[in-house]
């Protein structure tokens, strides 16, 4: 096991949270956060908004706004 530290658990995070990392700094990260209330307590913060923003990401704008987006834009670009 290696304790990565504070510093560069919560320096990457957000790769850590999107499993941008190489597998042995994903896992230093993991390591440390199995051991530091702190960071963990970081990286729940992180995920819940991560997974709400992906949630988010997923819903559909209600048909009739679709289209008057689309009508709006269509308007602006014609004016040109």
């Amino acid at each position: 096991m290696t304790d990565c530290g504070c510093d560069k658990a919560k320096a990457e995070l957000e790769e850590y949270l999107h499993k941008e990392l190489a597998e042995q700094e994903f896992q230093d990260i993991s390591d440390h956060l199995a051991t530091c209330t702190d960071c963990t307590e970081e990286h729940l913060v992180g995920l819940t908004l991560t997974l709400k923003v992906q949630k988010a990401c997923q819903e559909k704008a209600p048909a009739d706004l679709r289209d008057q987006v689309l009508l709006r834009l269509r308007e602006a670009t014609s004016a040109r």
